[in-house]
């Protein structure tokens, strides 16, 4: 059984459900994507996601007319396996066609491009054996990346910050997505450790620091799992 947060965008809600591996992620239509494929290889019990996330990858499995095989979607930012600020900690991002030939790979590809549903589609050429596409939110605090946020920021983005500010031990006291005020405390610490400027708000070298210290470094005993 798995948490599955979802921050719907319309809303600015975060919806929470409980659902075994084999059932449908929210918002998803027919069976198109499972909560264990949607998971991967990670092994956190909370995963999360955003609406504009799972519509897109309905446009994008309607118009391509059949299965889209994928193994890389989900990861906490303290499990690793992507980049300093990957969308996959966000849960906006996948990797998918690696069992598929290139012809197959190149129509998802240009399914992709062409539906203009996602932030962004990696060109093919850095891919060569699966397709990226993601739905990130911005602008980026940096030149890409993760947002800067505030006290009173909400989404997947508010949950990549308290999930690393957690596993350095920096405690939020909780994993729901709401910038408040056990947010924005942590941060400042985090900052005043980290000689950077201390006004609790994740700007570009706030995140910048905080992955460079919380990506991949493991489950430590001050994870938090709601």
């Amino acid at each position: 059984m798995a948490k599955i947060i979802l921050y719907n965008v319309d809303t600015q809600a975060l919806e929470i459900f409980h659902l075994n591996e084999s059932a449908t992620m929210p918002y998803v239509y027919g069976r198109t994507m499972t909560v264990g494929e949607f998971r991967g290889s990670s092994r956190s019990t909370v995963l999360w996601s955003t609406t504009a996330a799972m519509e897109a990858w309905n446009a994008t499995r309607r118009s391509y007319g059949a299965p889209i095989p994928f193994r890389y979607a989900f990861k906490r930012i303290w499990e690793g396996g992507h980049g300093r600020q990957s969308q996959h900690y966000a849960g906006v991002s996948f990797d998918v066609g690696q069992a598929l030939t290139q012809q197959e790979r190149n129509r998802i590809y240009n399914t992709a491009r062409n539906l203009d549903v996602w932030s962004y589609v990696e060109p093919i050429s850095m891919t060569p054996t699966w397709v990226h596409f993601d739905k990130r939110q911005g602008p980026p605090a940096c030149r890409a990346g993760y947002p800067t946020l505030r006290i009173g920021s909400r989404g997947v983005y508010v949950l990549v910050l308290q999930d690393a500010l957690n596993a350095l031990g920096y405690n939020t006291y909780t994993l729901d997505g709401a910038f408040g005020n056990n947010t924005r405390n942590a941060l400042i610490s985090f900052q005043r450790n980290n000689n950077l400027r201390a006004d609790g708000i994740a700007g570009c070298n706030t995140w910048t620091r905080l992955v460079d210290e919380a990506v991949g470094i493991g489950r430590t005993p001050t994870v938090i799992d709601p």
